[in-house]
């Protein structure tokens, strides 16, 4: 009896030592990736110009908006392509810390585990669907990225639910792309369980789509005082909230400009 309690007490011991150790090595595989993934942010800042602009003759108000005036933004994505030709244009949202290059692959599975540069990493980078086109829009551009808990890639979007003011005063997204500047305006952000049914990039008729629109909008855990129609195009956003559930926002494209 004593020899199976003390071989007992060994089994656990045992369990214990391997799950301190896979925890273990958890963490120290977080950090890595935390401290490369900051370091590559802090690379592009440094060689990437990013600025604001003011109307010009190519500026199209698509919709009468409260945001329409807001300013778009613009980038050179000279630096950005010489390091990674699959960058596809910039994300920026107000009042979040989501402010970066964004690309695109011929798969949605390779930028979850691999960061600008190429390499492995299980911060990911923030990408856009394959199926998308991105000049000109399609009907629902998606972009994904991780929902990081140091707040990088996605890991900020919560702010959109949680932040009152970014809500109420300041709910953009400001796109740059290689031919096009955009501004779109939020009019829904909700956590779900995990579905597929928000991403649809394109519908074969306006009736499809205005389902589409009316189940989304309907799901926002904010009520936006924002109409939306099927003359709008729009902008989905998408990263985890938990492990069984994705945060999405959902924005409708207020303004764009030609860039050349």
């Amino acid at each position: 009896m004593k020899d199976k309690k003390i071989l007992l007490s060994v089994i656990i011991l045992v369990i214990f030592i391997i799950v301190f150790f896979f925890s273990l090595c958890h963490i120290v595989i977080w950090y890595l990736d935390f401290k490369a993934t900051n370091q590559i942010i802090s690379q592009l800042q440094d060689i990437v110009k990013v600025k604001s602009t003011d109307e010009t003759i190519t500026t199209e108000i698509l919709d009468t908006s409260q945001y329409h005036d807001e300013d778009l933004l613009s980038v050179d994505f000279t630096n950005l392509l010489s390091k990674n030709s699959n960058v596809v244009g910039w994300i920026e949202i107000p009042y979040t810390n989501i402010n970066y290059p964004f690309v695109q692959n011929s798969n949605n599975s390779f930028y979850l585990t691999h960061s600008f540069d190429g390499s492995y990493n299980s911060a990911g980078w923030i990408f856009l669907d394959y199926r998308n086109k991105i000049d000109p829009l399609d009907t629902n551009t998606i972009i994904y990225a991780h929902g990081r808990i140091d707040g990088t890639m996605f890991g900020s979007l919560k702010n959109v639910l949680t932040d009152e003011w970014f809500y109420k005063n300041k709910r953009i997204i400001r796109l740059s792309t290689l031919s096009y500047n955009y501004l779109f305006e939020i009019f829904s952000a909700y956590h779900i369980k995990t579905t597929n049914d928000y991403l649809n990039t394109n519908f074969s008729d306006n009736s499809l789509y205005q389902e589409f629109l009316d189940t989304i909008k309907n799901r926002s855990m904010i009520k936006f005082d924002t109409n939306v129609s099927t003359a709008n195009k729009i902008l989905t956003l998408s990263t985890c909230y938990n492990n069984s559930e994705k945060m999405v926002v959902h924005a409708k494209l207020v303004k764009q400009e030609k860039r050349y």
